[in-house]
């Protein structure tokens, strides 16, 4: 059983160098089911890009950074005293404070721990407003204060923002010049870098470095059964009646892949509105598209993905796979579990 990733390592890797080379200070995200790839996977390219820093996204993700990268680990997410795991001594380790107790706290803990002070910006997630920079000054004592982090919504222009953020630790009394920086796109990142030369601009790239090429990443899973299906004819755990003659397939891939599994989005514009409507009353009738690819086309789901295989209904129009054969499939790779990461060339 086979679902697997394919990653043109050749064309991957031009992209890789070509997002390093354009944007000084990098630091790559390494975090959650490492984009698809495994976290080992890009924590090894993040060394051959000359990265000194990756970032990851709990303190569960530390122990196996260390031991994958040479360089230091930012922790994204903000330390906290009743965490587990945060109480690891390793001077590799940056941990990022987002509250005026636990800069306190970690101080008391481990004085000469390393950190980054974080500010609340306009996803109101984590972090210190302005008005408490001071406070989180006061309580630093022996801390080693790494830089100032802000984290921007993905949605919209972040350019004010920042902008607003770099003047005021500018004039606040955090002792730090570097600005470690979430979701600015290229431009607005040359713009903060023209306005604010005297900052030194770190950021923190994952989406769109990993991702970045879709082209070079191919989804392909194995047909391990083909079954004809004649009208009426009832299959799979549900026993649902087959509603034409054609093909039932059994695909490699389900929801322990990730299959079937979908992150809520947000939907803008009527149109969008719309589409969400349809595909719930679809869903509601028992249809739901797959995501895998046969003869061109998306095909059906029969029933919901089980656990390691689909059941996908193909018209009998249609010449099947045979048993053994690969086809495509699209996945949200930040959901996405394979079998199989090969890197080819």
């Amino acid at each position: 059983m086979t679902f697997e990733l394919v990653v043109d390592a050749p064309r991957w890797r031009a992209h890789l160098a070509q997002v390093a080379q354009t944007t000084p200070g990098l630091v790559p995200v390494v975090k959650g089911n490492g984009y698809g790839l495994g976290r080992d996977v890009l924590a090894s390219e993040a060394t051959t890009l000359g990265c000194d820093t990756i970032a990851v996204g709990t303190y569960d993700e530390v122990p196996s950074a260390l031991a994958d990268f040479a360089g230091d680990v930012m922790v994204l997410s903000p330390w906290r005293p009743f965490l587990p795991g945060t109480d690891v001594d390793d001077s590799r380790v940056i941990h990022t404070l987002g509250r005026v107790e636990d800069v306190a706290a970690l101080a008391a803990l481990r004085p000469d721990a390393r950190i980054v002070l974080e500010g609340e910006t306009s996803m109101s997630r984590h972090g210190l407003d302005r008005h408490q920079l001071a406070a989180a000054v006061a309580a630093l004592g022996g801390l080693r204060l790494e830089g100032f982090a802000i984290h921007l919504p993905m949605a919209g222009a972040n350019l004010a923002e920042a902008e607003s953020w770099a003047a005021a630790l500018e004039t606040s009394q955090v002792e730090t010049d570097r600005l470690f920086v979430s979701h600015l796109v290229p431009h607005e990142l040359a713009t903060l870098r023209e306005r604010r030369p005297q900052l030194q601009i770190r950021p923190r790239i994952g989406t769109s470095l990993w991702l970045g090429d879709l082209g070079a990443l191919d989804v392909r899973a194995t047909v391990l059964d083909v079954h004809h299906l004649s009208r009426g004819e009832r299959v799979g755990y549900r026993q649902r009646p087959v509603p034409r003659d054609g093909y039932l397939l059994i695909i490699a891939g389900g929801t322990s892949h990730g299959i079937g599994l979908e992150a809520p989005r947000a939907a803008a514009g009527v149109l969008a509105r719309g589409k969400t409507v349809a595909k719930g009353g679809l869903e509601a009738a028992g249809l739901s598209l797959s995501p895998f690819t046969v003869a061109g086309r998306q095909r059906w789901f029969i029933e919901p993905p089980h656990m390691q295989a689909s059941m996908v209904l193909l018209p009998a129009s249609v010449p099947p796979p045979a048993v053994g054969e690969q086809v495509k499939a699209a996945v949200r790779f930040t959901t996405a579990a394979f079998d199989r990461v090969v890197l080819e060339g």
